[in-house]
């Protein structure tokens, strides 16, 4: 098992437990309680796990931070998910952040972890759900999974708007619209004061939770079938459409690295506009298919 494996084994089974949204207020308060890292004893830890594989290290880096992997999680309620289970995620993207930082980056570990905290949740998020709860296109799939990753490679670690020449580089790398970009960096920067907040690191900071109004445990238990009753539907109906429809909607849609209209087009021997005609057509014959097939069990 290597140090990155280890690292998640040893301190998930130290955290604090969030079993569900119901334990979720004992959970809040008990992170309260880790203390806040100065600069120096940050840095100290870093350099202790990163030379020596100090677990404990690692673990105190973790804790220390698990207010901000609450906070960013809290930005996602909307989605409609178990907001325990988001927090889970963002504390597997904090402990990737403790694995993958490096002091040379001249700048704190709660900035860098913004980006490995998002990304995790993000990726739950959209594994998630439904294609028809979904409803997007597959360029702003591959804009929600590659966002970050494209802005943290570009050294850009804050929330702030993007400049012109960022977003027309950003939009020739992943083939979408410029405007495309930019919304969807406006609903990936959640709080904006965030890092304002995260840098100054004063301890002084209350963490303003909203009342706790999650469903109870049996509520939570019917939506996590009906999810796999509608993913099972979902791979049922694909039967339905044509070997090539279902080659494009599994392409574009279904994978976390969709492949472009021009690739496909290439694969088909056919036009760009051609392939985005088939793909809107089979997604709309799919979801009613979807639709009608989960209408008639009801």
């Amino acid at each position: 098992m290597g140090i990155g494996s280890e690292l998640i084994v040893k301190t998930s089974s130290n955290l604090p437990a969030l079993v569900n949204d119901n334990s979720l207020v004992s959970y809040l308060e008990r992170i309260k309680k880790f203390p806040v890292l100065s600069q120096e004893q940050e840095q100290a830890l870093v350099t202790d796990f990163q030379q020596t594989g100090n677990m404990n290290s690692a673990q105190i880096l973790v804790t220390s931070h698990l207010r901000l992997a609450a906070k960013i999680a809290f930005t996602y309620r909307r989605y409609g998910l178990p907001l325990a289970d988001i927090i889970s995620e963002a504390n597997i993207g904090l402990m990737q952040a403790v694995k993958k930082f490096d002091l040379s980056k001249k700048v704190r570990l709660a900035t860098y972890a913004i980006w490995w905290i998002k990304a995790s949740i993000n990726d739950y998020v959209l594994r998630s759900w439904s294609l028809v709860k979904i409803g997007t296109r597959a360029a702003q799939k591959k804009l929600f999974y590659n966002l970050a990753r494209i802005k943290a490679r570009l050294g850009i670690y804050d929330n702030k708007e993007l400049d012109t020449d960022t977003v027309k580089s950003i939009a020739r790398e992943l083939v979408v619209e410029e405007s495309e970009v930019m919304e969807m960096n406006g609903r990936l920067g959640g709080d904006k004061s965030l890092n304002i907040s995260v840098d100054e690191e004063d301890g002084s900071e209350q963490i303003d939770f909203l009342v706790d109004k999650s469903q109870n445990i049996e509520a939570s238990l019917a939506r996590k079938q009906e999810a796999s009753y509608k993913a099972k539907v979902l791979h049922q109906c694909m039967h339905l459409l044509s070997e090539r429809e279902q080659y494009i909607i599994k392409n574009r849609m279904l994978t976390e690295n969709p492949k472009t209209l021009e690739e496909i087009g290439g694969e088909f021997n056919v036009s760009r506009e051609r392939i985005r005609q088939i793909e809107k057509n089979a997604f709309d014959k799919l979801k009613s298919l979807v639709l009608v097939a989960i209408s008639s069990q009801k």
